[in-house]
């Protein structure tokens, strides 16, 4: 049976012709918007534990967090393989020396076949990207930018600290490098409109990416969106009106792009809100339901027109 969409397990799978796994580390980075560089307090929903697995925390060195992540995603998951997810925070917040140095230890474990390193646009440029591009010929690098949000009241909102033009500015620095890109947005913000998210995935679909996660957005502990729900709260997703507009931004994205993520984990002892009750095996058999219930595919609606064709690889 053909996906219904362009998962990156198949995706990355095929490239490398056996099990590839991202493994995270934690490296203790912060960012420009929580250091006072731009802003105090970083981004309204940000609390870091609420993605980073266990083994990845900046209490441990890189190579306990990779010989720890190693050990669990092989006896979990049998994996063969593995991309160093430089993930928490911002990755390339450093100057170029110190990043080439930690991203050359990752990439020394014999079972590491590349780098997968999550930052800002703000956080980049043509410095580090050479740094990366000489990477690039050794192995396999993909940058993963934080978009968030293409609207500018919501990027205000989440105290992000840029705006989008500048997310387009980093990623067409990026291109033709050899460099994977991808990116992430968040949608369920107050301050957007059920159908402003769904024009994001127009939008998102002209700008070259490689591959591509939506978040759903969660209300976590101890940050300072759980603070102004508490006080003020807002709609959010149920579930099944997710499973019905998740599928519809995927039929409006291009089918050429990779999908990484379609919904947020967060740890249920940090989660506030949405209260699903699902596990994530439950949620993607959601979407792939609604998928097959409406005999649709990613990209069906790209370009504003339903395709009559058979679902993509």
């Amino acid at each position: 049976m053909k996906e219904r969409y362009r998962t990156y397990r198949t995706y990355i799978n095929g490239i490398f012709g056996q099990r590839v796994n991202k493994l995270s580390v934690d490296m203790g980075f912060t960012c420009p918007n929580r250091d006072g560089t731009i802003a105090q307090g970083g981004c309204v929903y940000c609390n870091n534990d609420s993605f980073v697995p266990p083994y990845a925390r900046a209490r441990y060195n890189m190579r306990e967090q990779i010989e720890n992540g190693m050990e669990y995603l092989k006896k979990r998951f049998k994996a063969k393989k593995f991309i160093i997810y430089f993930q928490a925070y911002t990755n390339t917040y450093a100057d170029v020396a110190q990043l080439e140095q930690m991203y050359r230890e990752a990439l020394s474990f014999p079972d590491v076949v590349g780098i997968a390193v999550g930052t800002r646009s703000d956080c980049i440029d043509e410095e580090k990207l050479d740094m990366f591009e000489k990477l690039a010929r050794e192995c396999y690098v993909a940058i993963e930018y934080g978009i968030e949000s293409i609207y500018g009241k919501t990027l205000e909102f989440m105290n992000r600290g840029h705006d989008y033009q500048s997310v387009v500015d980093a990623i067409e620095l990026t291109r033709g490098r050899g460099i994977e890109i991808g990116a992430h947005i968040i949608v369920g913000m107050p301050t957007e409109t059920k159908q402003e998210m769904l024009d994001m995935a127009d939008e998102v679909s002209t700008l070259g990416l490689d591959s591509f996660k939506v978040h759903n957005l969660h209300i976590v502990k101890n940050t300072q969106l759980e603070r102004m729900y508490r006080v003020k709260p807002f709609p959010m997703f149920g579930f099944e009106e997710y499973m019905d507009f998740i599928v519809t931004f995927l039929e409006r994205l291009a089918p050429e792009i990779v999908v990484e993520r379609l919904f947020t984990d967060t740890p249920h002892e940090l989660l506030i809100a949405p209260q699903w009750n699902k596990s994530h095996l439950q949620v993607l058999q959601g979407i792939e339901a609604e998928l097959e219930k409406r005999g649709t595919f990613q990209g069906a609606l790209y370009g504003g027109a339903f395709k009559s064709a058979s679902p993509g690889p």
